[in-house]
């Protein structure tokens, strides 16, 4: 026959017909340009779960998320953001009380030192026995607990008298006295939120 050759493949003519084709097979703006997606590929992506399935790779992406959201709010706390801020340490009088204290040397943020100091010389003194020595002890640890104690009350009237003058309209909190002398007492690096302001540089 003329139109086959003798090892069955295809003529010549039907192989240039092929390649034109392919070549005039041009991308087409606005077109699809892809082949039809067969039955079967579609009815597998139909059957992938819109939820991951995967519990575990879900739990710790959610305890990651979880501890990234903590950590933030923990910065911002510590930096004094109101809405970070724990009840207790929010509001604009409780923002002066800290920056009040924050900007004084207190003689209360020295008594835990003295108490340590107090420990290390009540060792030694029980090694002497001296009673002279056990008493100074005595005297240097409730001495400066006390004078913290007299230095926040007068501190506590004279912060609260300012706040309300610069301040009328906002109201003093319950147990303001309790909440200063607490961060009075404590040491300026260990004091949460962080001091914002330096010492001497009071609030108005």
């Amino acid at each position: 026959m003329f139109g086959r050759n003798r090892t069955g493949g295809a003529t010549r003519h039907e192989t240039t017909n092929q390649q034109l084709a392919e070549e005039a097979r041009v991308d087409r703006p606005g077109a699809k340009n892809r082949p039809t997606p067969r039955r079967r590929e579609v009815e597998a992506a139909r059957r992938r779960p819109l939820i991951e399935t995967d519990r575990k790779a879900a739990a710790k992406r959610d305890r990651e998320t979880s501890r990234e959201q903590r950590a933030k709010q923990q910065q911002a706390m510590m930096a004094g953001e109101e809405w970070a801020l724990l009840p207790r340490d929010r509001g604009a009088a409780r923002r002066y009380m800290r920056d009040f204290i924050d900007a004084r040397w207190n003689i209360a943020e020295f008594t835990m030192p003295a108490l340590i100091v107090a420990m290390v010389l009540s060792l030694l003194t029980s090694q002497f026995r001296n009673p002279n020595l056990v008493t100074a002890v005595l005297f240097l640890t409730y001495g400066v607990i006390i004078l913290g104690l007299v230095e926040q009350t007068i501190v506590h009237y004279r912060m609260r008298a300012r706040f309300k003058a610069a301040h009328p309209d906002e109201e003093w909190p319950a147990r303001a006295g309790f909440y200063s002398g607490m961060r009075a007492f404590q040491l300026r690096p260990t004091r949460v939120p962080r001091p914002r302001v330096k010492r001497g540089a009071f609030p108005t």
